[in-house]
């Protein structure tokens, strides 16, 4: 799918923030209000630096012929099923979140000889729910859901421009005090011990998880699903039922439903609080700072 640039619309009424390159619209609220402008892509795109391409495909098809694939025939379900008949991530997979470690997710690919309705193919398909880009009281811009979402429901992608560690860092520093981060760093630390970083910078490139908020107590969480590459999609999923009108959000730092052990966000230093800004979250459990990540400030040798 393309890629479209968000400008202020002329018109009164429902704006739509995509520019008709996602699947249904995005709504934005209120009328004649807008987000700073910004490309808008419904998924993740090469960054100026080059390094990474989420475009590229490295991965090989299966050969299955059958309408959905089948575990374990299929070599993309080597790892088993992610997804139920229904498109829902599985509780398995779900209750392997609130653990440090969990089973990776790999999906069908452009490769596979299955259909587009294999049940391994979900969050490629790309957004299928009615969201709203709306303005929040405290918080800046914010995403609530337009209609029911059951648990489980793969909610959007968290897309923008692939980067490399040199250029999230560059970036990073950069950035003026007052200036939003949207830059995400996913580390997975594999079992032979080895960590493998995606660095994902939706400010002047992305989509409308660019403005999902943080949350202490959030109804999403993040998961890396593998598709053509080992370069991830940051998916977010539902974490329980949401009622259409409630505004998502997920945990910055990576937990999930607020799980200590989900998460190796570093206690900050004193100094480094200067630097942090306040959750206006409100939820029982709110750490009265968003997340931070200092190693994207530190020098490289410092951060090994």
């Amino acid at each position: 799918m393309g890629a479209g640039l968000w400008r202020r619309g002329r018109g009164a009424g429902m704006a739509e923030l995509s520019g008709g390159s996602e699947a249904v619209p995005v709504a934005l609220w209120p009328p004649g209000e807008a987000p700073p402008a910004f490309q808008y892509s419904p998924e993740s795109v090469p960054g100026a630096d080059g390094e990474l391409d989420p475009t590229e495909v490295t991965f090989p098809g299966c050969s299955c012929r059958s309408r959905s694939c089948a575990a374990p025939e299929c070599p993309c379900l080597s790892r088993g099923h992610s997804y139920s008949s229904l498109g829902l991530l599985l509780a398995e997979q779900q209750q392997q979140q609130q653990q440090p470690f969990s089973r990776p997710v790999f999906e069908c690919n452009s490769l596979c000889c299955c259909g587009e309705g294999c049940q391994n193919r979900l969050v490629q398909r790309g957004l299928r729910l009615r969201l709203q880009v709306f303005r929040t009281q405290r918080k800046g811009w914010g995403v609530r859901a337009l209609q029911p979402v059951p648990e489980g429901s793969f909610v959007c992608e968290y897309a923008g421009e692939v980067l490399g560690f040199a250029e999230a860092q560059r970036r990073i520093r950069a950035r003026s005090p007052q200036e939003p981060n949207y830059i995400i760093a996913v580390r997975e630390h594999l079992h032979d011990g080895r960590v493998m970083e995606t660095f994902v910078d939706p400010t002047r490139i992305g989509n409308v998880g660019r403005f999902l908020n943080h949350s202490c107590e959030p109804n999403l969480f993040m998961v890396p699903v593998r598709v053509d590459s080992m370069v991830p999609k940051l998916a977010l999923f539902a974490a329980a039922d949401i009622a259409a009108g409630e505004e998502l959000t997920y945990d910055y730092s990576g937990r999930f439903r607020n799980f200590p052990g989900a998460s190796r966000e570093h206690k900050p230093l004193e100094e480094e609080n200067s630097l942090r800004k306040p959750c206006y979250c409100g939820s029982r459990t709110c750490a009265s700072f968003l997340p931070w990540d200092s190693s994207l400030f530190s020098t490289p040798a410092s951060s090994l």
